[in-house]
C-alpha cells in the first residue's frame, strides 16, 4: 500500500493547561486536496505549524514525504509551501522586487511564473507594498507561495480579503496544482469553496480531529422535501435501514445517502406537491459539531 505524503500520528501540543491540538491521526495523500474545518481556536492553525516544525510536538509524530516535521524540519520546508493567513512582506519592496526577492530564496521557484500569477489575480506589481491594499498584500503573497513547484502546498485562509472573481481564480489554481499531482492543504472558512475544490475534509473542535468526509459521499447525499396529499407508500425493505424520513404539518422531508434513482422510484408512486431536491452539503455536516455563524458561499467574506 502506498504510504501517505503526510502522515500524523498522535500528534499532540500542549500549551501549560490548554490542549492546542489532541491525537490527531490523519493521512493525506500525494495529490489530494484535504480542507481543514473549524472555528478559530479549534486546532487549525497549531496543526498546521506543526507540519512546518515551527512547533515541537508535545507527544505524536508528522511526517511529510517521509520526513519528521520537527526534527527535519529544514528538509521538510524544501518540499512545502506556506501561505499564512496575514503574510508580512517587506513594505518598502515594490510587487515585482518582492517577488524577485522571495523566488530568489528557492531554488524551485521561478519569476516568471511569479509575474504570471500576479497577473492572472489581477495584482498591480509596480507598487510599494506599503501602499497596496491588504487583498492586494494577499495576492502577492499567494504570487510568491504558487510559484513554487514544492510537492505540498499548505494555504492558510487563501481567498480572505478578495473579491469573488478572484477567488474564483485561486480555485482554479488550487484545481491546477492537484492535476499536477501536488499535495494541497486548504484551511477555510468558506464551505463553497472546500465543497468546490477539495477531495476530503477533516472537521476540527477543541483541539480534536472530530469528523473526516469524502466530498464524493457527501456530493451523493440529498435531502427531498415536498408537501404530502395523502399518505406516504410503504417504503422498500432496501431502503428501510438507509433514509431519514420526517413528517409534520402536511410535509416529508427524506434524507438519501446515496443514489437518487431507487427513492424517486418508490416517490413516484407518493401523491406530492412542491417538491424540492437539494445536496445535503457541508454545512449539514459541519453543523452537527458547530453552530457558530461560517461562510456558505464564496461571495462572502470570510471569518
Amino acid at each position: 500500500m502506498k504510504q501517505p505524503f503526510v502522515d500524523i500520528r498522535g500528534l499532540t501540543k500542549v500549551f501549560g493547561s490548554l490542549t492546542a491540538l489532541n491525537k490527531c491521526d490523519l493521512s493525506i495523500h500525494q495529490g489530494e486536496v484535504f480542507g481543514l474545518l473549524g472555528p478559530n481556536g479549534a486546532g487549525k492553525s497549531t496543526l498546521i505549524r506543526l507540519l512546518l516544525g515551527f512547533l515541537n510536538p508535545t507527544s505524536g509524530a508528522a511526517l511529510i514525504n517521509g520526513l519528521d516535521c520537527h526534527r527535519q524540519r529544514v528538509k521538510v520546508h524544501n518540499c512545502v509551501s506556506y501561505l499564512p493567513g496575514d503574510a508580512r512582506i517587506f513594505k518598502m519592496m515594490r510587487g515585482r522586487h518582492a517577488l524577485r526577492f522571495f523566488c530568489d530564496m528557492r531554488e524551485d521557484a521561478d519569476y516568471g511564473r511569479a509575474t504570471d500569477l500576479a497577473q492572472r489575480l489581477e495584482l498591480d506589481l509596480s507598487r510599494l507594498v506599503a501602499f497596496m491594499s491588504t487583498g492586494m498584500r494577499h495576492k502577492l503573497a499567494l504570487s510568491i507561495c504558487l510559484a513554487s513547484s514544492s510537492p505540498l502546498l499548505i494555504l492558510d485562509e487563501p481567498t480572505a480579503n478578495l473579491d469573488p472573481t478572484v477567488r474564483g481564480e485561486v480555485i482554479k489554481l488550487v484545481a491546477e496544482a492537484k492535476a499536477a499531482g501536488r499535495t494541497v492543504i486548504f484551511s477555510s472558512h468558506v464551505l463553497s469553496e472546500i465543497e468546490d475544490v477539495c477531495d476530503r475534509v477533516g472537521i476540527l473542535r477543541a483541539g480534536e480531529l472530530v469528523h473526516l468526509q469524502s466530498m464524493k459521499t457527501l456530493l451523493r447525499q440529498h435531502r427531498i422535501k415536498a408537501r404530502l396529499l395523502g399518505e406516504l407508500p410503504e417504503v422498500p425493505q432496501e431502503l428501510q435501514s438507509v433514509l431519514k424520513i420526517r413528517q409534520e404539518d402536511g410535509r416529508v422531508q427524506i434524507e438519501t445517502p446515496g443514489e437518487l434513482s431507487s427513492v424517486l422510484g418508490w416517490l413516484a408512486a407518493a401523491n406530492l406537491q412542491d417538491v424540492y431536491v437539494q445536496p445535503i452539503g457541508l454545512r449539514a455536516i459541519y453543523d452537527r459539531y458547530h453552530h457558530s455563524s461560517i461562510v456558505a458561499n464564496s461571495s462572502s467574506e470570510s471569518a
